[in-house]
């Protein structure tokens, strides 16, 4: 039984009698999993490599990588080292909630400018190369701080990301807002199930099954949930892990496309190039150079 297998899925309540909520967690954890809540959250992974899973996006994170999702947008961060040792503290994290950040901008018109910010947040964002030091720092002060010092903390944190440069907006598709805690545990059990069996060939029946659904239906529910056709999901996974072999080994690309799951080598070329812009070669050169920004 791997890593992912021991997760039970569950839902996020967040505590209501907080207005800005600190957690940090390792991993294992049952809070790693595809979920959706009322909170926007700034997230900030401490160890380990893997897939950041938002809205529609796929992508990798490493240590280090600094994200803000928005009320309602799922997400999950899924780690994919080889070793099953545990990590005692892998996340920081803070939640806040929506309507006292809109409550906030009428009663101090001066905050106001944070609203790019989070209205961008409802597509999820990156910041690219921020200091994981100063972030870390920044997550220390408000867990150790309560009333006001908390929320300076917390409003200082903001204005430094709000004028950061390198943002990356993540998901394409608006998603459906209302994921039920069934919707989220249904999703989860496939994006696992992908997860372990990317090298493998994967079909939309299997999937299907997971969920004990016609492959109609299941084709249509996957593609509300996530915003993403299931194929579509599959490849970008795949594709995700032949980026991290394309930067991390000198593997020859066709060893790199078999491991990600393709048989067929033109064909990887062709997704590759339709998701990245550029040739598989192409990428591991501009990545060498330091140029590329997931």
């Amino acid at each position: 039984m791997s890593i992912i297998d021991k997760l039970k899925p569950e839902f996020e309540i967040v505590d209501k009698g907080e207005t800005i909520r600190y957690l940090e967690h390792g991993w294992p954890t049952p809070l790693c999993r595809w979920h959706a809540h009322e909170e926007y959250e700034l997230h900030l992974v401490l160890r380990t490599s893997g897939k950041v899973f938002v809205g529609d996006y796929v992508g990798q994170f490493t240590p280090g990588s600094l994200f803000l999702t928005g009320p309602n947008l799922p997400h999950n961060w899924v780690t994919e080292e080889s070793s099953n040792k545990s990590v005692p503290l892998r996340d920081m994290l803070i939640q806040f909630n929506h309507q006292t950040m809109t409550k906030a901008f009428e009663v101090f018109p001066e905050l106001s400018e944070l609203n790019h910010l989070l209205d961008a947040a409802r597509s999820g964002i990156e910041f690219k190369n921020y200091d994981t030091d100063h972030a870390k720092s920044y997550l220390e002060s408000i867990r150790e701080s309560r009333g006001m010092k908390r929320l300076m903390h917390f409003l200082h944190f903001l204005q430094e990301l709000n004028d950061w440069k390198q943002k990356v907006s993540l998901s394409l598709t608006k998603l459906n807002p209302s994921l039920s805690s069934i919707s989220q545990d249904r999703i989860n059990d496939v994006v696992n199930y992908v997860i372990e069996n990317y090298k493998n060939n994967i079909s939309l029946s299997e999937a299907a099954e997971i969920v004990n659904m016609s492959e109609s239906s299941f084709s249509r529910y996957f593609m509300k949930t996530t915003g993403n056709r299931f194929s579509e999901f599959v490849s970008r996974i795949r594709l995700g892990r032949a980026c991290v072999m394309l930067y991390e080994t000198d593997d020859q690309i066709a060893t790199i496309a078999f491991a990600s799951g393709y048989n067929n080598l033109a064909n990887f070329n062709r997704q590759f190039i339709k998701l990245k812009g550029m040739t598989p070669r192409e990428y591991r050169q501009t990545a060498y150079k330091g140029l590329i920004s997931e």
